[in-house]
């Protein structure tokens, strides 16, 4: 969703950032700022990153609920994964490049970095052509960004097919999240692709991808050394700095082919 300006000297919209509510049972669990559009892929791809389900079939629905203060998404969920939400319940305030928030202490943290697991062994190799036909092809499907300037964009790639999917958001965690939610939502196969993501990949993104049984993330910006570090470990092909000149290939190089 977009508003927009009439001062000439501006794009022609303004990027939307409005506090979305995650509630889950009429539990409050997380307010994340981010833009209003795909909510109910957001609400999923949210639960699933977050490990607060573990398939899709355990939320039973998603209702958008506009209110004066910004948008509660009430997601009803079965009752085995809310009873596990419950106990590890805690504030959290997400910002748009909230990564630890409501994380309690190291071990806590260190307990995150042990959850992404281990990509599948069966996820093919991907040509560098591929990916940069994909990055060139995202120019375009950008609309939120080619209105605005303000958002990041997060794409899957079918390995035959071209770019399938792509959600948007002024926060890149909120915009990959909102692609899982879209691709899981659509039961679609997550070894047969990749993510495009328009930002940089710190350690979350890597998790998230890792989490998804993804077996390669491509970015246009730079990896952080954590992200670089799980990636390694979790046997995901993670790829830097993809620009029309060029990538570069941090972990796993062997799912890249240069053909």
């Amino acid at each position: 969703m977009t508003k927009t300006s009439r001062l000439p000297d501006r794009p022609s919209a303004i990027a939307e950032e409005r506090p979305v509510a995650m509630v889950y049972n009429d539990i409050a669990h997380a307010v994340m700022m981010a833009t209003p559009e795909d909510l109910q892929d957001f609400g999923l791809g949210f639960s699933l990153s977050e490990g607060i389900i573990d398939d899709p079939s355990q939320i039973f629905d998603i209702a958008v609920e506009e209110t004066a203060k910004g948008i509660s998404l009430n997601i009803e969920l079965a009752a085995e994964p809310f009873a596990l939400l419950k106990a590890r319940r805690r504030a959290l305030v997400g910002r748009t490049g909230c990564g630890l928030c409501g994380l309690e202490s190291l071990e806590a943290f260190d307990q995150v970095l042990t959850l992404a697991g281990s990509v599948p062994r069966e996820v093919p190799v991907v040509s560098r052509a591929v990916i940069h036909k994909a990055q060139a092809a995202l120019r375009d499907q950008q609309r939120i960004f080619k209105e605005t300037g303000a958002v990041h964009a997060a794409a899957w790639v079918d390995l035959t097919q071209g770019i399938q999917v792509v959600r948007e958001d002024v926060g890149r965690h909120n915009a990959f999240d909102k692609l899982i939610g879209a691709l899981r939502a659509r039961s679609m196969d997550l070894t047969q692709g990749f993510a495009l993501l328009t930002s940089r990949a710190s350690y979350e993104m890597v998790h998230k991808a890792v989490r998804q049984g993804m077996g390669l993330l491509a970015v246009v910006s730079a990896p952080t050394s954590l992200a670089i570090e799980i990636a390694d470990r979790s046997g995901l092909t993670l790829i830097g700095f993809v620009r029309d000149t060029g990538m570069t290939v941090y972990t796993h190089p062997e799912r890249l082919s240069d053909e």
